[in-house]
Parts: structure tokens; C-alpha cells; sequence
């Protein structure tokens, strides 16, 4: 995939959370129209776009009553960076829960319009073992993950 655009009910709140919460970078901002953004460490022009509807929109009836996206995965280079993000996450309140998938950890929350979003750190392949092939929803404890991974902790941005 290169880059999702998603209808929002004011392109400049969005923005302002995909900075301040998920640490991307403004490309392109009309006020009120659209935003075009890179997601760190991307060399992408830009990974998501947010256009302005209007805050008479009505709430994602998608995956409840109609069909529709159900998230988009963001994805982090260490566990280290899952363990930062845990703590932005939850500190901005926008956490819904977290899965371990086996092979890939994932953080789910909710941005301003409460679309979900998933942040995600991808086990390497040599390590997924049978869990590749299972359909895995575990509980996460980052902990237990950490002293697992011990050695995929790297640098936290």
C-alpha cells in the first residue's frame, strides 16, 4: 500500500493529532480543506491524507451496519518504539485495546472522528515459527514481550 485518504470531519484536527500524538510531518496544509502527511522515519511523499468534510458528518457506521474499512496498521522498526507508543497512546487516552498477533504486536486506538488505527510491530520472519499460520488474538503484555525480544528493544524514538 502507499498511501490511505480518509473523508474526516476537520482535516486540521486530524493533523494536529497524526503531529502530536503519532509524530508524522505535515507535507501539504489548506486549513480547514486537506492535509497530506508522512509517517516518520517514511520516505514516502506522503502516507495519509485527510480531507474535511464537515462536523455535521455522522459517526463510521462501517463493519456495524454498513461495509467499510475497518483500520489502518502503522507500523514501528523495534518493540522498543511498540513500548514508546504504548505510553503516547495512552497518555493521549485514545487506547481501545492490544492484541498479540503471534506474528506482529499491535496497539489499537481511536483518532479524533473514532476511526480506528492499529500501531504494530512485526515479529522478524525468522522468529513467526507456526504462528504464521494461525489466526492469533492473545492478550499483549509488553513486558513479557520485551524479555522475549530482549534483543529487538533497540533505540525508542
Amino acid at each position: 500500500m502507499n498511501h490511505a485518504v480518509l473523508y474526516v470531519r476537520d482535516s486540521t484536527r486530524h493533523r494536529q493529532f497524526y503531529e502530536d500524538v503519532l509524530d508524522f510531518v505535515t507535507v501539504i496544509d489548506e486549513p480547514g480543506q486537506f492535509a497530506f502527511m508522512r509517517a516518520p522515519r517514511s520516505d514516502n511523499h506522503h502516507d495519509i491524507a485527510f480531507f474535511t468534510i464537515g462536523e455535521q458528518a455522522q459517526q463510521s457506521a462501517a463493519g456495524r451496519e454498513t461495509v467499510g474499512l475497518y483500520h489502518l496498521a502503522w507500523e514501528v522498526e523495534t518493540l522498543g518504539d511498540l513500548i514508546a507508543m504504548e505510553r503516547r497512546l495512552s497518555a493521549a487516552g485514545v487506547m481501545k485495546g492490544a492484541s498479540d498477533h503471534g506474528a506482529n504486536k499491535s496497539l489499537y486506538c481511536m483518532d479524533p472522528d473514532g476511526l480506528e488505527f492499529e500501531v504494530m510491530w512485526l515479529v522478524p520472519i525468522d522468529r513467526w515459527g507456526e504462528e504464521e499460520h494461525e489466526a492469533i488474538i492473545r492478550p499483549l503484555n509488553l513486558d513479557e514481550e520485551a524479555a522475549r525480544f530482549p534483543d529487538m528493544i533497540g533505540a525508542s524514538s
